[in-house]
């Protein structure tokens, strides 16, 4: 329906700031079940919102940094809808650069992608931009900045669409949303990019087995939850004996993490927004720009719910509290959990009428690095000259993801979602898919989205330096034919 989204923040409140005059500022009340947003109360419901992307102080605990980020929040605020609604969301842009917002993992029409040089140009300073898209699938996805290095400052935020006959049964829900973080510490990622493409070196302490070797380009000071360190955790309320569902997503720019709540084991019902089969495990590796979600029966006490940053030493950790009386779990406490039964994609399986047509051709495309060390390429191009995989609008292909490089990537696609073939039943439906070194992965794609769609790695860093390619339709446009303003971009009165 329209004019179904609402804003608030991770905290419950809704943010004053997300309301503004004129045609963004008819407001209506309602409530909603306790099963789709875990309060059960009355909440507001803005025809619009407003993301004010603008310079910031944060606290991250004990520590507090300058950043940028949206209406002053880390992260951004909670935006919700229904699947079948409508989004609308007015970019502001108080920076001193020119910014996007991207919808990640959401079907949406191409000018509303937030894709530079793609679906559009990116918001000049003092400008605006009105994001209006249908949200056609129900579950857990997250809005950020595609500008450069902006999404590993605060430019990122959660982004929920219930399901109106939501079959899942449970009593709570709370969004998780993992980051690390350097903004603010010593420098800024412009400066860390800068650091990392002087030097061909890559670090080898920084190794999983998991990950099938090297797991990232560097260490962050911080590792977050709800943008809180672990010296001064989130806390999540419940009772004993009920049934959380827990949204986690991966916001990180250079972090997978493995994830598990002390004193429970977890049953996945969801990957990437889309249903499985559900399966119960003990912890979780999600990488950068995945989501799970995953429901927990909640036992009496304080509980550490950890997010070990994958290889590098290094934990985000925040609360999970039925009991007052319970002391709350320190920073280092020892979770069993994180070294029980991984989740493992062979484990996922999707709906049957979340099956994907059988392909009709299969492409390959090879990860690799260059010579140089420092610049990560698909099918040995950069972006500066993307590789282009071509379809035919109503097509489906199979694409052979073949690394061959030395380190691992998180692989998203724009505009779709895939459907991972790891067993005859057919795996889950995703957008983001983990890639180890030496490591080949097949994904369905149905071409039912016409547009130019970026295909890159979610690393942010290997993004910057190169990888990065695209999905199109057809014959390739001219340079530059596809992108424009899109969404009426006019200069904001300034205040």
């Amino acid at each position: 329906m329209d004019g179904s989204v609402r804003m608030r923040g991770l905290g419950g409140r809704v943010s004053r700031r997300s309301l503004i005059t004129g045609a963004f500022a008819a407001l209506g009340a309602a409530t909603v079940p306790a099963s789709a947003a875990g309060a059960g109360q009355g909440i507001l419901r803005p025809r619009g919102t407003v993301l004010r992307a603008a310079p910031a102080t944060v606290s991250l605990g004990r520590r507090t940094v300058r950043t940028w980020a949206y209406n002053g929040l880390l992260p951004g605020p909670l935006i919700e809808a229904t699947a079948g609604g409508t989004v609308r969301a007015r970019l502001v842009n108080a920076l001193p650069a020119a910014t996007t917002v991207h919808w990640h993992g959401i079907r949406l029409a191409l000018p509303m992608d937030g894709a530079p040089g793609y679906s559009q140009q990116p918001t000049r300073r003092g400008e605006h931009f009105d994001y209006v898209f249908t949200v056609p699938d129900a579950g857990t996805y997250f809005y950020h900045s595609h500008v450069g290095t902006q999404s590993d400052r605060g430019l990122y935020g959660p982004l929920i669409v219930h399901d109106p006959r939501e079959p899942l049964g449970y009593d709570a829900e709370h969004t998780v949303v993992l980051d690390d973080w350097l903004d603010g510490l010593g420098g800024t990622p412009d400066d860390a990019l800068r650091r990392l493409n002087s030097s061909a070196e890559h670090d080898d302490t920084l190794r999983s087995p998991l990950l099938g070797g090297v797991t990232a380009e560097m260490h962050h000071p911080y590792y977050l939850v709800n943008g809180r360190a672990a010296d001064a955790p989130t806390t999540f309320s419940g009772r004993p004996g009920q049934r959380v569902r827990l949204r986690l997503i991966n916001a990180a720019a250079d972090t997978a993490f493995r994830v598990a709540l002390g004193g429970h084991r977890l049953t996945v019902t969801h990957t990437d927004g889309f249903p499985v089969a559900p399966v119960t495990v003990d912890t979780i590796l999600i990488g950068m720009g995945e989501r799970y979600d995953v429901v927990v029966t909640l036992g009496s006490g304080a509980f550490p719910l950890v997010a070990l940053a994958e290889g590098k030493g290094g934990r985000a950790q925040a609360v999970v509290r039925t009991s007052g009386a319970a002391l709350p779990p320190p920073s280092d406490a020892e979770v069993p959990e994180l070294n029980r039964r991984l989740l493992k994609y062979q484990d996922l399986y999707a709906r049957r009428s979340d099956h994907l047509p059988r392909p009709s051709r299969t492409v390959t495309v090879t990860l690799g690095m260059s010579d140089s060390g420092n610049e990560w390429t698909l099918n040995g191009k950069l972006s500066s000259d993307p590789m282009r995989v071509r379809v035919e609008r109503g097509e489906t292909i199979r694409v052979i993801m073949d690394n061959t490089s030395p380190m691992w990537h998180p692989m998203h696609l724009h505009g779709h979602t895939f459907q991972l073939r790891v067993a005859d039943r057919g795996g889950p439906r995703k957008d983001t898919v983990n890639i180890k070194p030496r490591e080949r992965l097949s994904v369905d794609v149905l071409a039912d989205n016409p547009g130019e769609w970026m295909f890159h790695c979610h690393n942010l860093y290997h993004q910057e330096q190169g990888m990065m390619g695209t999905l199109g339709y057809g014959k390739p446009p001219a340079r530059g034919a596809h992108m424009g303003h899109h969404g009426h971009t006019k200069r904001s009165s300034r205040r």
